[in-house]
């Protein structure tokens, strides 16, 4: 017990200390870069953008942080003879694993619950602050119960649009509802169409009718019809497609009821379904990465190249990082099962650096 007590912290140790390098160098990175964007942005507000952006950027490098923290401990306990120490008593050099594992277990389950949430929030919130600095307007889509709800703004007022439904592509809403604010909030009018269609620079609605929700005008009695209207907008499929945001935008508890929510408003989910199952996947494939690390480092120091063990345990580490990217594609694109591209990768990879353990260590 105090063995794996000791590794364990040695472990936590080297993770924390390779964890706060990478931060630090990402943040001055993050930070020269909007410098470079936002010069005109007093100092602080800067600091402010660039610690919105930190939980996304580290919770991305997660997987390189545990390669090299793994890394860097098997080298200093392979190189201090402390595995041979481990050996020489009787033990196996794979249970000596055991506490690593656990941490890196550990780390991923506590990311996943605690991590997740933090990244979501932080990383929604840079992105809109971001759009509001660059001047892109003001355009948000929200999907509920009951249906589809998106606004479009500028200079003249907001109009707020509500659809019972809308196509898969995005540029058919079924059933919609638009209504026009003043810029001092009050209500301008409503329409109502059976659909309508996003073309260039304008909504082409069908079987319209129009209220007018002005103070003093009776809406039902001065209500027009028309067969077909155009109505301005600065809105495109890519940016209400952006106004969405990326899967990692929602937090990992949220997720199954927001999935179910686009379904019934007639989206595709499948991306973040293939999100949601690719990060409860997220620890075993952090374990993975550990277990091939110490393959390929926690043999003894002297008889061996030590580079070239280092450098192939982090190639091999990168390289499933990016079998694993590419699985998560081909599961969005719909070539591969959900289950299938989300779990498949991290499983393989557990399985492959157990063998290699298991033919390093006891031939």
């Amino acid at each position: 017990m105090i063995l794996h007590y000791y590794l364990a912290r040695r472990f936590l140790w080297s993770f924390l200390g390779v964890a706060i390098v990478l931060a630090v160098l990402m943040a001055l990175i993050d930070l020269v870069d909007e410098l470079n964007d936002y010069p005109d942005l007093p100092f602080i507000k800067v600091l402010g953008v660039v610690a919105l952006k930190m939980p996304e950027a580290n919770y991305e490098v997660l997987p390189l942080v545990m390669i090299l923290a793994s890394v860097a401990l098997f080298l200093r306990l392979s190189r201090s003879s402390e595995l041979v120490v481990l050996r020489a008593s009787g033990r196996s050099a794979m249970r000596g694993l055991a506490a690593p594992v656990a941490v890196a277990l550990g780390i991923g389950l506590l990311g996943l619950a605690m991590g997740n949430p933090i990244v979501a929030a932080t990383a929604k919130r840079y992105h809109d602050l971001v759009n509001t600095l660059d001047g892109r307007g003001s355009s948000v889509l929200a999907i509920a119960s009951e249906g589809l709800w998106l606004r479009q703004g500028g200079a003249d007022g907001q109009t707020v649009i509500y659809a019972a439904r809308a196509s898969s592509d995005l540029e058919v809403l079924y059933e919609p509802n638009f209504v026009d604010f003043a810029p001092d909030g009050k209500p301008l009018r409503r329409i109502s169409a059976t659909a309508a269609r996003l073309g260039t620079g304008e909504w082409n609605l069908s079987e319209v009718k129009i209220w007018d929700l002005s103070k003093g005008v009776n809406s039902e009695a001065t209500a027009k019809q028309l067969a077909s209207l155009s109505i301005p907008s600065e809105l495109t499929r890519d940016r209400i497609v952006d106004s969405f945001g990326k899967p990692m935008y929602v937090q990992i508890w949220d997720l199954p009821k927001f999935i179910a929510q686009l379904e019934r408003a007639g989206f595709s989910a499948r991306r973040y379904a293939i999100w949601y199952q690719t990060q409860l996947a997220s620890p075993v494939f952090l374990v993975a990465l550990v277990l091939i690390s110490a393959a390929f480092t926690m043999g003894h120091a002297r008889g061996r190249n030590t580079g070239l063990s280092v450098l192939t345990a982090v190639l091999l580490g990168f390289g499933l990082h990016y079998i694993r990217n590419f699985a998560m594609i081909l599961g969005e694109n719909g070539q591969l099962p959900i289950l299938l591209a989300a779990w498949a990768p991290p499983v393989a990879s557990l399985l492959l650096a157990t063998g290699i353990l298991l033919h390093l260590e006891d031939g």
